[in-house]
């Protein structure tokens, strides 16, 4: 001991931490690898353990590969782990610990004592590369960790100062050790000895791979820790282990990105869960389920707003009289101004001319483009650019602030309150549309700078209806409110829900939306009893709930941002769990508005969101980044096929080819759409959400790329750099900019720009930044420069 503290100092000492310290320089905190429940805030250290013989021949092919390739049988299977890790964990930065004897000179190699050292022992994985070129980065690693194995772990994480938390052990959350040296049999006159095998429920780590190799045969022994893994989930992942470890060593020359990992069961299982096929009218449109629902009831309240009504008949009458009135427009050379299956834009606030343009469109063999009165004029320019739309509708009161002066193209406007068509026929139009044919175009957040069409056909919102069918019930009683923007698809789902079934549609007020209270008045006055709302406005409406159950509802339908159920519990203790029912949905505007169905019931308080299971017809697939199914539990970006897919972006091949994908699956070839979303699946088949993989959020249902925010604020005067993320507190979203000041000082009035930063050095150090921080001069000429360029939702609340 005397030798090695005076031999263990100076240039020795030194070399080996400055090599430790670039080894792990920038080394994540914490491998996250999913849980089955929260981390807690303290390790309890409560374990399990689970054993998992391997194939004999499965051995022999291992040790067979490690000679091959001057690899040892440790390496091998050290790297066929670190893959598990890396599928599991969505990284491709791992790193695990291992113990290593620590007898580097011949004198201490027959020393009793344990000299054992636990080495950290870190690979980047890269997809493209083959499971040989693997060994051989692994084999480079583990052979340098060897020459710098003398530092001590605790000195280590000592010289490094990781942050530290009680939550998690320091530089390393997996072990993995290989036990293959001769055992010595122990023989004692008159016994007979032989291993019990001890189940101690202890967990050093979140998880350790312990293999052992007896008679040519390796046995896995996991152990794990039961505050944060089910037996079920490491048992899985042993069975993923063993899968890999197959692969690999039959193809090694085979990227071990798309090397597969799933068993027979869980191919199985995910084919059962999306065995949706099923057979819907092919041929039907919009406008025949509407006209089918005036001729079968036409006296019934079809729309509501303020103090005006209308009835099936009447809306159909003046949809019609509009109808007739558009297809006799004219261009100036007298061609017809509407022809094939054009683009009208429509931009009105919310009032009855909204819902008979819609319908009139439709109607005239158009497909609907809407746009909010309320947009910035540069992004109503792009997106009536973008169209092409020959017409836009809209209202007198609003063309002052529908600038159409630099468009690339002519545009007719109409004004639908000012335009007579008392004059024009009442009656039905042939068909002028086919079920293939579009329906809108609604656009969306785009990281250019630009909002990108999604184009949705009849047949994609007709099959919504009759897939949804089973679960909803819809029918002539239902009261329905249109509470959000016509340009949010959300609103896809309350108009023609409510139309399609004989329902009232109760449009709501733009400042009656914004007021919890008088929204809460309203649905009691109009005996709502579909109601859609985005979690974050539903909560708001709790908060105002205390007025009894004056409430007709039947129904709440959630969708457009991630669900947290333990919000509900107050509504659950004031109404309990008869009615009205409430359901997770989840979806996209590229799908069609929903795509997943999950009814909630009293006391349910999932840890996470829980979206439930795909809707008859669509199809959900998770896929880690090279395109390969993930089984239950790991995260996996969604894939939806089926019915509900749009038809592309418009005018945006390069992207349309990107996200609608031809992908084949377990010998089935469709077409599907990357959502970009991630989740993964429970045992149950149901889908838990987890987020975005991308830049991409979502806020008050509004699907925002903060790539479009930055690249605008990077286009004002004095701007160098911006990133614009979410904050979250308290269930408050808000958007916040952070913007660095080229040094023309031109960002807040032309003053110097100063943080006002209510925080300790050591929390700027972590990147954990404050909402308190604020530019301590005014920001208004920037606020002001945004709003003329992006809609209110997508202005920062802080900067």
């Amino acid at each position: 001991a005397a030798w090695q503290r005076q031999w263990f100092q100076g240039e020795v000492l030194e070399a080996q931490v400055a090599y430790w310290a670039r080894q792990l320089d920038g080394l994540p905190e914490l491998l996250e690898l999913p849980t089955d429940k929260p981390r807690p805030p303290q390790q309890s250290y409560r374990g399990a353990h689970f054993n998992q013989p391997l194939p004999l021949a499965l051995g022999q092919t291992v040790s067979t590969l490690s000679r091959q390739q001057g690899v040892t049988v440790f390496m091998t299977l050290l790297a066929a782990f670190k893959l598990l890790l890396s599928r599991y964990s969505r990284s491709q930065d791992i790193s695990v610990g291992s113990p290593i004897a620590n007898r580097t000179h011949s004198h201490t190699e027959d020393l009793i004592g344990f000299f054992v050292n636990t080495l950290v022992l870190r690979s980047q994985l890269e997809p493209e590369q083959s499971f040989i070129e693997l060994l051989h980065a692994t084999r480079q690693t583990c052979l340098e960790a060897y020459a710098h194995q003398d530092l001590p772990f605790e000195m280590l994480v000592e010289k490094l100062q990781p942050t530290r938390s009680l939550s998690h052990s320091p530089l390393f959350q997996v072990m993995f050790v290989l036990q293959n040296n001769d055992t010595t049999e122990l023989a004692l006159p008159g016994l007979e000895l032989g291993f019990i095998e001890a189940d101690y429920p202890v967990a050093k780590f979140d998880l350790t791979l312990s293999i052992a190799e007896q008679g040519g045969q390796f046995h896995c022994y996991w152990e794990y820790a039961t505050d944060l893994f089910e037996a079920t989930t490491v048992e899985r992942m042993a069975a993923h282990f063993e899968v890999l470890l197959e692969a690999l060593t039959l193809n090694p020359q085979q990227a071990i990105g798309t090397v597969p990992m799933l068993t027979g069961d869980d191919i199985l299982r995910l084919q059962a869960w999306n065995d949706t096929a099923t057979d819907y009218p092919q041929d039907q449109t919009l406008v025949d389920l509407f006209e089918a629902q005036v001729e079968s009831a036409p006296d019934p309240i079809a729309v509501v707003f303020g103090d005006e009504s209308l009835t099936y008949t009447q809306l159909n009458t003046k949809a019609n009289r509009l109808a007739h009135y558009l297809l006799g427009l004219a261009k100036a050379d007298g061609q017809p101004l509407l022809s094939g299956n054009p683009l009208v834009a429509i931009a009105v606030e919310r009032s009855m001319e909204m819902v008979i343009g819609l319908l009139a469109i439709l109607k005239a063999g158009g497909a609907y483009v809407p746009i909010d009165p309320s947009y910035p004029t540069a992004r109503i320019r792009h997106m009536l650019d973008d169209s092409q739309a020959p017409l836009l509708l809209t209202q007198s009161h609003l063309t002052g602030l529908l600038s159409l002066y630099g468009l690339e193209h002519d545009c007719v406007v109409l004004c639908l309150d000012t335009t007579d068509v008392a004059d024009q026929p009442s009656e039905n139009l042939p068909t002028r549309s086919t079920a293939e044919d579009l329906a809108y175009v609604i656009y969306t957040s785009g990281t250019t700078g630009n909002a990108k069409g999604c184009q949705v056909t009849q047949l994609n919102v007709t099959r919504l209806f009759a897939a949804t069918e089973d679960y909803y019930h819809f029918n002539d009683r239902d009261v329905w409110t249109l509470f959000h923007s016509y340009a949010f698809d959300f609103s896809v789902w309350e108009i023609w829900g409510a139309l399609f079934y004989g329902g009232r549609l109760v449009i709501v007020p733009y400042f009656t939306s914004r007021s919890p209270e008088a929204f809460y008045q309203l649905l009691i006055e109009q005996k709502v009893t579909v109601l859609n709302q985005t979690p974050s406005a539903f909560k708001q409406l709790i908060n105002v709930d205390t007025q009894g159950n004056d409430l007709s509802l039947r129904l709440v339908i959630f969708g457009g941002e991630a669900l947290d159920f333990a919000a509900l519990q107050p509504w659950f203790s004031h109404h309990g769990d008869q009615q009205p029912q409430l359901v997770n949905m989840y979806g996209i505007t590229e799908t069609t508005v929903h795509v997943t169905y999950y009814p909630i019931t009293c006391g349910q308080t999932p840890s996470g969101s829980v979206i439930g299971k795909p809707l008859p017809d669509l199809t959900v697939w998770l896929v880690d980044a090279n395109l390969q199914p993930v089984p239950i539990g790991i995260p996996g970006e969604i894939l939806v096929g089926g019915g509900g897919v749009a038809r592309n972006y418009l005018n945006r091949p390069e992207l349309t080819a990107e996200k609608f994908i031809e992908l084949e699956l377990f010998g089935k070839t469709e077409r599907i759409y990357k959502t970009g979303d991630l989740a993964r699946w429970l045992p149950d088949g149901n889908l838990e959400f987890l987020g975005r993989i991308d830049h991409q959020i979502k806020l008050r249902g509004f699907r925002i790329e903060l790539g479009e925010i930055e690249a605008v604020i990077s286009q004002y005067a004095g701007v160098k750099e911006t990133v614009v993320s979410l904050h979250e507190a308290d269930g408050d979203k808000r958007l916040v900019a952070y913007l660095v000041d080229s040094g023309q000082c031109s960002v807040v009035s032309g003053k110097q720009a100063a943080l006002d930063v209510q925080a300790s050095p050591s929390s700027l150090a972590t990147g954990h930044w404050p909402l308190t921080t604020s530019l301590a001069t005014d920001h208004q000429p920037l606020v002001t420069f945004l709003k003329s360029r992006l809609p209110d939702y997508m202005v920062p609340a802080h900067f």
